[in-house]
């Protein structure tokens, strides 16, 4: 809901307190664990303590997600929120009496972050006890490091971060090389030519890679051949079929890396060389050895390619034949060791990559169609085309012009200012410009994605975004009044620039050094032997259709069928052919939509920049 739907419709959280604490005497009866997170503390500790007067206060908080499982709080998963409700209880900042349950502290908070997203600055709201000078000190004491309290305002009593916030700034760091062409010999380099020269499109194709040309050529001729030189000619055989032969579903270069679950990326995508050294690039000398980091979770780097689908996640039955299909393959030592080699002379050429300013330019020109207001439901999950809420304003979105080399890898920062995100809409806006420029695509590509029909969009990896702080100028020009200070992250500045560096922008580098996200990320798409992606090429939408949307979001709900079965009844009784709600026939008949172009966003529905978009409580996030 909106911002004024939210404050006319405030629900009574009497009932809703009394029904927490009748089920979780239910629990307790039943024996079943208490939330990792809840305090329990027996009635004489509670009775015994001091009662001190609750404040409506902005907590304003920094935070490295890696190794937590979101910012939200859950009662099974490691959460930011989780750490810093206990912090809080452990500093007296929430009572005994209520230090088992966040609800009675009325948390809110003003974004929320997805497993491995970080936040430079973001801000909860709730009731604490702050009269002790040192507070924020206390709690930070019982902290880890990559989490962060950087101050406490007090605020007015009916204060919500969520509904108080006009805006958010987020960051997204992308490694240059993820803007290099497909390898021509992945599925979706041989695509991109084949489509280009039936569609008489070549030419075109051809000078929006003009940059890039010849890149794979040297990369074969100076990094690939005197490998494989050394080798003698059976080897060579094997080791050649294994890296360039694309034909068929389990086929491709590093197979035994995707076989294992669909969720995995394939590494056929050799890569790179070294070749345009343009562009201005800041050198940041990195130390050789690095402070231990908390060891993170699987992250959902994994799970960022919306449309796979992993047959050992479902309980369809395997036959035998399939299983040994997806086998590894056995190959001799010789073999693999070679194989590793080329993997990493490609991933080395990859990382030698230096973004030319024509490139960067593309870069931008992409980015910029994103601003205004657009229907973003492609860039989302489960959300149906003619939702309203899936209108967003974008404010400004820019690629800063001076790249950072790092660790010999060169990066982008991509910053977007908009009023509200929903879940994966950033990652999904990331990993669509990233496709237009490196497959050639045309820009205009994007518009055709802010249109009715579905698009299957994957979500670029998590381990880049960063929210950058909220924005509250609508509060603090009426909070003087109150006798309130701004909620605001200026003062703070300092701080947080050297805590983005150490627990933040450094572990990314780390993580992307040691895993490679990017680069596994972008050879599953290349290698994704199914024209899902197919949009991207000079054929269009028509090289894709009849590929399924497997992301089932824009199907109507059972209502919306329902609704339109009835209403179809009802014309026909007047020899008239109606659709429901704007639904067209197929939608209503439960027809599987057919994806379209890519991920962008360029809006074909007007709505006045001042008006704020509709969204429910649950989207106004991101991933």
């Amino acid at each position: 809901m909106g911002r004024t739907e939210y404050h006319r419709a405030v629900p009574d959280k009497r009932d809703r307190n009394d029904d927490e604490q009748k089920k979780r005497a239910e629990n307790e009866e039943r024996g079943k664990p208490e939330p990792i997170y809840s305090t329990k503390f027996s009635k004489d500790e509670i009775s015994q303590e001091d009662r001190r007067p609750k404040r409506k206060v902005a907590v304003l908080i920094g935070y490295s997600g890696t190794g937590y499982h979101g910012m939200q709080i859950m009662p099974r998963q490691r959460t930011i929120e989780g750490d810093l409700f206990q912090a809080f209880v452990k500093a007296g900042a929430i009572s005994k009496a209520n230090a088992d349950d966040p609800k009675k502290s009325a948390l809110v908070r003003c974004a929320r972050t997805d497993k491995g997203v970080h936040a430079a600055g973001n801000v909860i709201s709730l009731k604490l006890i702050i009269e002790d000078e040192d507070i924020v000190e206390k709690i930070n004491s019982h902290l880890p490091e990559q989490v962060r309290v950087w101050g406490i305002e007090r605020a007015t009593g009916g204060f919500s971060c969520y509904a108080a916030c006009d805006s958010r700034w987020y960051e997204y760091l992308v490694p240059t090389y993820s803007f290099l062409p497909p390898h021509p010999t992945s599925f979706m380099g041989k695509q991109l030519g084949e489509l280009a020269t039936e569609v008489g499109d070549l030419d075109g194709y051809n000078a929006r890679q003009k940059e890039v040309s010849g890149f794979w050529e040297e990369v074969e001729a100076t990094k690939i051949r005197p490998i494989l030189d050394t080798l003698d000619d059976e080897t060579r055989r094997t080791v050649e079929e294994a890296i360039y032969r694309t034909e068929g579903v389990t086929k491709g270069f590093f197979e035994d890396e995707v076989i294992g679950g669909a969720e995995e990326e394939e590494d056929d995508n050799p890569t790179e060389n070294t070749a345009s050294r343009s562009g201005k690039t800041k050198e940041i000398d990195q130390p050789a050895e690095q402070p231990n980091e908390p060891e993170a979770e699987q992250d959902d780097n994994a799970d960022s390619m919306d449309v796979t689908i992993d047959p050992e996640g479902t309980n369809t039955p395997v036959d035998e034949e399939t299983k040994k299909i997806r086998q590894p393959p056995i190959r001799s030592e010789p073999v693999e060791k070679a194989i590793k080699l080329i993997k990493a002379a490609y991933i080395e050429a990859k990382t030698a990559y230096r973004i030319q300013p024509e490139r960067l330019a593309r870069v931008q020109d992409v980015l910029a169609r994103y601003e205004g207001t657009h229907n973003f439901h492609n860039f989302t999950i489960k959300k149906n085309p003619r939702d309203s809420s899936a209108k967003r304003y974008i404010k400004s979105f820019q690629v800063n012009g001076d790249p950072v080399l790092i660790n010999g890898t060169e990066w982008l920062s991509l910053k977007v200012h908009g009023q509200s995100f929903m879940m994966h809409q950033i990652r999904k806006m990331v990993a669509m410009v990233a496709l237009i420029v490196r497959t050639g695509c045309v820009p205009s590509r994007l518009a055709d994605s802010m249109c009715l029909d579905v698009y299957n969009i994957p979500k670029a990896p998590s381990i880049g975004l960063l929210l950058e702080r909220p924005v509250f100028d609508s509060y603090n020009k009426k909070a003087q009044g109150f006798g309130r200070d701004d909620i605001t992250f200026d003062i703070h500045e300092k701080a947080m620039l050297e805590f983005k560096q150490r627990e933040i922008y450094d572990k990314i580098f780390l993580e992307e050094d040691a895993s490679h996200v990017f680069h596994t990320f972008f050879s599953q798409i290349d290698n994704f032997k199914m024209p899902y992606f197919l949009f991207l090429s000079s054929k269009g939408v028509n090289a894709s259709k009849g590929t399924r949307d497997v992301s089932h979001h824009s199907q109507p709900s059972r209502r919306e069928r329902k609704r339109g079965y009835e209403k179809a009844n009802s014309s026909r009784r007047f020899g008239k052919k109606v659709a429901a709600d704007g639904l067209d026939d197929k939608l209503i008949a439960g027809a599987e939509s057919v994806p379209e172009s890519t991920v962008t966003e360029e809006a074909k529905e007007t709505v006045p920049q001042e008006t704020k978009s509709t969204e429910s409580a649950a989207d106004k996030m991101e991933s």
